[in-house]
């Protein structure tokens, strides 16, 4: 399709007439892009622009894009039964098999799957379910959630609560109750010189105390915190705050949402530390963004809590696309191209040699840090390397130099005077799909010099 036809025109008047679009500003979607194809690493537009997708779209498109073998799966899929309730009394074949084999590349504890939409929708059955576990313990004032600074878990009424990034919070406001978050483990912005794990764990335990442990219900926490920067935790952090959540008998949910599947080269995050959640939110990578699927895997402890229930204490949480049989058809798809492409170990390998590259940028005055794990990356600006003062601005500048330059990524705006202090600066956030061409990844890390180049 042409820049100047007619039908472009007509769907980008249509567009903005008719379309609201998620973070919607009319100024910012002045400039809008029709894509129409993906494939592998590499996006089109309609006007015949071509781009590396620098984000796996939105950290989800692990696989690459236009693998036939989904598209297949949803048709046949569709073809014998495209839909139907999986609430209690009913299943189907797809959700029965995409969950034996979530718990089987999960944790050992693991024990068994509820099926969301999506990753906000998984953590609002988190914190539900955890809600539901102490109710069923016999303590039902344990209901607090604590999260992290910087943590993003999604932006519905719950979920955006947990999400401890103002932005999100400005016009929606005022958050649920029974929220609270605490300091993160960010080792660049960590005031003094302790440990950041051990200090931002302690930070937990200081919270928990303070609000009282018959009043917490569980602790959110990333593996890798995702939109709020690519903030990569000490080694210290997740083994101190699994003894703190045991320690006080908080649940521990992981929100692998972006880190899930692959994503920083293990099928599960926390795995890096030895370290085992009592609840796993994910979504995204689970169909790699090829159909709308997501869900909480359960502990063997939780899920015993929730089959043991009484009728009067049933878990009536529920929704209508709930273990979707052509969503989970195209899961079991999904995870058969991981398998066979050895996608997991490949992110393991590429990731280290994408960290290395981003870590050439250190030479520019503006890059603060750098920092990753597996195929998921952040390069924080700042003006002044000796202070650490933040870049705020130049962040959004370097992704419009790249976009010219055929390569989207996405930037975390910085802040200052933030929190308690954790000030921070803009963050280039870098996350492509797992089977990325190498000397793709190569022309990644060169973009983004040149980008930052062009920016200052």
């Amino acid at each position: 399709m042409d820049e100047h036809t007619p039908l472009h025109d007509t769907l980008l008047d249509l567009d903005r007439r008719h379309l609201v679009h998620p973070l919607h500003n009319a100024v910012e979607h002045a400039k809008t892009r029709i894509f129409v194809e993906g494939r592998g690493a590499m996006l089109r537009t309609a006007t015949g622009e071509e781009y590396i997708d620098g984000l796996s779209s939105l950290w989800n498109v692990n696989i690459g894009h236009g693998r036939k073998e989904l598209a297949q799966a949803a048709a046949k899929q569709m073809e014998a039964l495209a839909y139907f309730s999986a609430y209690s009394g009913s299943s189907n074949e797809p959700a029965i098999r995409l969950a034996e084999r979530l718990v089987a590349i999960a944790y050992p504890s693991s024990a068994a799957v509820y099926f969301t939409t999506g990753g906000a929708e998984s953590n609002e059955s988190a914190f539900k379910t955890a809600r539901f576990f102490w109710k069923r313990m016999g303590k039902p004032n344990k209901v607090k959630i604590i999260s992290r600074q910087y943590g993003y878990h999604g932006v519905t009424m719950a979920a955006m609560s947990a999400t401890s990034l103002p932005g999100y919070h400005k016009m929606f406001g005022p958050l649920v109750p029974e929220f609270l978050q605490v300091a993160p483990p960010y080792p660049y912005r960590w005031p003094g010189n302790g440990d950041a794990g051990i200090g931002a764990a302690e930070a937990v335990e200081q919270a928990i105390n303070t609000h009282g442990p018959d009043t917490v219900a569980a602790v959110i926490a990333e593996p890798v915190m995702g939109a709020g920067g690519v903030i990569v935790p000490p080694d210290t952090y997740f083994p101190r705050l699994r003894e703190v959540c045991d320690r006080h008998d908080v649940l521990l949910i992981a929100d692998e949402v972006i880190t899930g599947f692959g994503r920083t080269g293990r099928w599960f995050a926390l795995g890096h530390w030895g370290v085992e959640p009592d609840i796993v939110s994910f979504a995204k990578g689970v169909t790699s963004g090829y159909l709308p699927l997501g869900g909480i895997i359960l502990s063997r402890r939780v899920h015993e809590a929730i089959e043991g229930a009484p009728a009067d204490e049933r878990y009536m949480h529920a929704a209508t696309y709930s273990g979707h049989p052509t969503c989970c058809a195209v899961g079991l798809a999904n995870l058969d191209v991981f398998e066979k492409d050895g996608l997991v170990q490949r992110a393991a390998e590429m990731g280290r040699k994408l960290k290395s590259g981003l870590e050439t940028l250190y030479s520019f005055p503006c890059v603060g840090d750098v920092r990753g794990l597996g195929m998921l990356g952040g390069v924080e600006l700042v003006e002044d390397k000796g202070s650490k003062k933040p870049a705020i601005g130049l962040g959004a500048k370097v992704v419009a130099e790249a976009m010219t330059r055929g390569l989207i990524i996405r930037v975390r705006g910085g802040t200052t005077g933030y929190n308690g202090g954790f000030e921070s600066g803009d963050t280039l956030c870098i996350a492509p799909p797992l089977m990325t061409p190498e000397p793709t990844l190569e022309r990644i890390v060169n973009i983004l010099g040149e980008s930052i180049a062009a920016a200052t």
